[in-house]
């Protein structure tokens, strides 16, 4: 049983970059704008593809012109294309001089849910389902979170920034199935009430009893699964830092999935984020997933 099954949102990412993002009423001139697929999902579902992980990808595509790019895209890729009635959104991405990126998103149907799409898949066959807090903080993300109540795998949450938006009742439903929590720094300390790392981390894991697994940039990750595990990343140049959250739990996830340990899947993951930053946007070449996938045999 090691497959996975990724549930989320593929988006238009419009990029804009900038030297510095202006104050209110400021004015600046951008240096460069692209438009390309993007979502934590799709970023996490291309990733696996790339690193040859056998995986669903379960994406509602709305309709409009953002519906129609992505759709595009998707078939470009070899990804599943589900089209759904309503509106599809977009994500704009500022990225500054410095490789941060401060994200303005209009959600549209491709964060929704309906428990009838989940009829044409066997939930006993994956080992791992990833989930993101987007989705889950959405209206209809209860009725994510009921269908997930039977769910005999492990799945992999990643909160995100806004988990301080999903209401406490689906946090504690969902905490309760005991989620691999995969979050930065930042996150953490939102998400567990505390200001120290070690002890959000702790206070998580007594929630869950599954490892928690904390980004912290350029320092690596921080995990903690009854054991600590610290692994260090190698110093790169940023480009950009869009989907390097999502690389690294999609690394992670392949690691998981070829029956590694959490501290070599988490070094895989590291190796994976570390790539995806050195590029614009969070999508490698398929030569480099290759090069990726080589130095793991």
């Amino acid at each position: 049983m090691s497959k996975c099954l990724v549930i989320g949102s593929s988006v238009c990412d419009c990029l804009i970059y900038t030297d510095v993002l202006p104050s209110r009423e400021g004015d600046a001139h951008i240096s460069n704008q692209k438009m390309q697929i993007g979502g934590c999902a799709l970023n996490v579902a291309v990733t696996l593809k790339g690193l040859g992980v056998d995986f669903d990808f379960l994406s509602p595509v709305g309709q409009g012109m953002y519906g129609d790019f992505v759709a595009s895209e998707l078939a470009k890729l070899q990804l599943p294309i589900f089209r759904v009635e309503g509106e599809n959104g977009c994500c704009y991405c500022f990225i500054e001089a410095d490789g941060e990126r401060t994200f303005l998103s209009y959600h549209g149907v491709e964060y929704s849910f309906q428990i009838s799409w989940l009829e044409n898949f066997d939930l006993n066959e994956y080992a791992y389902l990833y989930l993101c807090g987007l989705e889950v903080e959405e209206a209809t993300g209860e009725e994510l979170v009921d269908a997930l109540t039977d769910f005999k795998g492990k799945i992999v949450f990643c909160p995100g920034p806004r988990v301080c938006e999903i209401s406490s009742e689906r946090i504690t439903q969902l905490l309760s199935y005991e989620p691999i929590l995969h979050l930065n720094e930042q996150e953490v300390y939102l998400m567990s009430g505390q200001q120290e790392l070690s002890a959000a981390i702790e206070y998580l894991y007594a929630q869950t009893h599954a490892p928690v697994v904390v980004t912290l940039g350029s320092k690596g990750v921080l995990a903690y699964d009854g054991e600590w595990a610290e692994c260090l990343s190698e110093k790169v140049e940023v480009k950009d830092t869009v989907g390097a959250g999502d690389s690294h739990v999609a690394g992670m996830l392949a690691g998981l999935l070829a029956d590694h340990n959490l501290r070599d899947s988490l070094q895989l993951a590291n190796r994976v984020a570390g790539e995806v930053v050195q590029v614009s946007g969070a999508l490698l070449p398929k030569e480099k997933y290759l090069e990726l996938r080589l130095n793991e045999t």
